[in-house]
């Protein structure tokens, strides 16, 4: 780790493994299509307003700090991430949950998670939602109910009966209804939670418009944390999530 020197525009990346090896196949394989953007080390604090030399100085100490190098520790770098917001935003982004906290009293206790986002959208995109131990509750998709029409036909009537457009039906509509998954598995405004390697192999993420987060069996109050991302904004929250110990272990 080190500073990089800010008297001149640098870009300095580090490839990951797979990275190096579609570069080293020489192919035409290893193509940037997505970046992001974070400020780390900024300390938005030292924007000075007071600055004797005026207003072009106000940003100065900021301008002067000195950047990390890039490395691959993801939960060391890149925390704070930049987002990209409609032109004349005047106002962040922000996650309404159901609560802040939650508390399960016993394994097998279902509550549903359905985000909403205040000062912008996520309704076409959805929300991610990561569960940092997936070993004392677990995640589900909201499964909801498609219609689907089915169409019927209705027999000529016989016998020369006469009817008024207005009575006669040309079709019997029968709804039959298909469950689909809206979800799909992949392995807000509060104080990010990072979670170290050994963490996220315990964790589990689903991407959707809304989950269900049910308790596991646990033989000591256990807490841990799910934090929602809204897809399109970027507007994050995190819920503390407890779990009190199964009664039939006591």
């Amino acid at each position: 780790m080190g500073f990089l020197n800010n008297t001149s525009v640098t870009v300095d990346a580090v490839l990951t493994k797979k990275g190096r090896e579609l570069l080293a196949r020489g192919q035409d394989e290893f193509k940037i299509t997505k970046f992001a953007l974070a400020d780390d080390e900024i300390d938005y604090r030292l924007w000075d307003t007071s600055h004797p030399n005026g207003s072009n100085y106000y940003g100065a100490v900021i301008e002067n700090m000195p950047l990390l190098e890039s490395f691959v520790d993801e939960n060391q770098i890149m925390r704070f991430k930049l987002i990209s917001l409609p032109k004349n935003t005047a106002k962040l982004p922000i996650l309404e949950v159901p609560a802040p906290t939650l508390t399960f009293n016993g394994p097998g206790v279902t509550q549903a998670i359905s985000p909403n986002t205040r000062n912008g959208s996520d309704a076409e995109a959805g929300y991610s939602f990561t569960l940092h131990d997936a070993t004392i509750a677990n995640l589900t998709p909201v499964v909801i109910q498609k219609k689907k029409k089915k169409k019927f036909k209705l027999p000529f009537l016989k016998g020369g009966q006469q009817f008024a457009a207005a009575q006669i039906l040309d079709e019997l509509e029968f709804i039959q209804k298909e469950e689909i998954a809206d979800l799909q598995t992949n392995v807000g405004a509060t104080t990010p939670v990072f979670m170290n390697e050994e963490e996220r192999k315990r964790s589990i993420t689903l991407q959707g418009k809304s989950v269900n987060l049910v308790s596991r069996s646990v033989t000591t109050d256990t807490s841990t944390n799910l934090t929602v991302t809204g897809l399109s904004t970027g507007a994050t929250f995190n819920i503390a999530v407890t779990i009190k110990a199964d009664p039939s272990t006591l």
